[in-house]
C-alpha cells in the first residue's frame, strides 16, 4: 500500500493465502465469487507493490510494465471493479427474495458508478506520485459526491443487507476501514482504504467456516 513495497507484498501474500483457504472450503458455484474477494484484493496489493518498485527504480526485471500501466491496472480495481463485483458476489449468496431485490438495486448502482468512473479514467487517466514517502493517486472527475455515494452503496451497503451474519460483518469492516482511512490518511485515502479493506476481507473466511460446520453437522445427522 502507501507505506512500503514490503507492506504491499506482505499483505498480498496473506490475502492470497486467505483466499486459498476460502476456496478450499468446497464453495458452491454461487459462493465462488465471494470466496475470490481476498484473492482479488491480494492481486491488487501485488500491483501496488510493483508500483512501489517502479518508483524506487527496481522494476527492471519486468520492465515490460510501465508505471502508467500499473497505475491504471490498480485503479481499475479500486475505482471500477469493487463497486460492481462486491454486490454481485453478495447477491449470489442470497436466498431471501426481498433482500435479493435490495442488493440487486445496490448492484445496479455499483455498476452505474463503475461505468462512470471507467469513462472518467478513459478521459483523464489516474496518476500516482510519492508524497511524504507515501503513494497518492490523483483522479480528477466531476460529480464526486454522487459517485462516492453510489460507490459506497455498491461496495459497503450491499453486504450489510445480506441475511448472512458473516457477510454483514464484511460490510461493517469495509465501513470501519473507510472511516479510519479517511480520518487518519485522507491524503492517501484510496491506497490506504484498499489496504485496510483488503486485510479486513479476511472475514470472508468466517462465512465459509460457518458453512462448513453446518454441512458437517448435516452429514452427521444424515449419513
Amino acid at each position: 500500500m502507501c507505506f512500503s513495497s514490503t507492506a504491499s507484498f506482505t499483505s498480498a501474500s496473506l490475502l492470497l493465502v486467505v483466499g486459498g483457504l476460502a476456496l478450499s472450503q468446497r464453495p458452491k458455484r454461487r459462493e465462488v465469487a465471494y470466496a475470490l474477494i481476498p484473492v482479488l484484493f491480494g492481486l491488487q496489493q501485488l500491483l501496488e507493490g510493483l508500483i512501489w518498485l517502479d518508483f524506487q527504480g527496481q522494476l527492471f526485471a519486468i520492465s515490460c510494465f510501465s508505471e502508467g500501466a500499473l497505475v491504471q491496472s490498480y485503479s481499475l480495481f479500486s475505482q471500477v471493479f469493487w463497486p460492481i463485483f462486491v454486490p454481485l458476489a453478495v447477491v449470489l449468496l442470497e436466498d431471501i427474495s426481498w433482500r435479493r431485490k435490495c442488493i440487486s438495486i445496490c448492484a445496479f448502482m455499483g455498476l452505474t458508478v463503475g461505468m462512470f468512473l471507467l469513462a472518467a479514467m478513459a478521459q483523464r487517466p489516474v496518476t500516482a506520485r510519492l508524497v511524504a514517502q507515501h503513494i497518492a493517486y490523483d483522479f480528477d472527475h466531476t460529480h464526486v459526491v454522487i459517485a462516492s455515494l453510489l460507490y459506497l452503496i455498491g461496495a459497503c451497503a450491499a453486504p450489510l443487507l445480506s441475511s448472512h451474519r458473516p457477510v454483514r460483518l464484511f460490510g461493517f469492516a469495509a465501513i470501519v476501514s473507510l472511516l479510519i482511512s479517511y480520518l487518519i490518511y485522507a491524503t492517501w485515502f484510496i491506497s490506504v482504504w484498499c489496504y485496510f479493506s483488503g486485510l479486513m476481507s479476511c472475514v470472508v473466511l468466517l462465512y465459509f467456516f460457518r458453512v462448513e460446520v453446518r454441512r458437517s453437522n448435516l452429514d452427521w445427522w444424515h449419513p
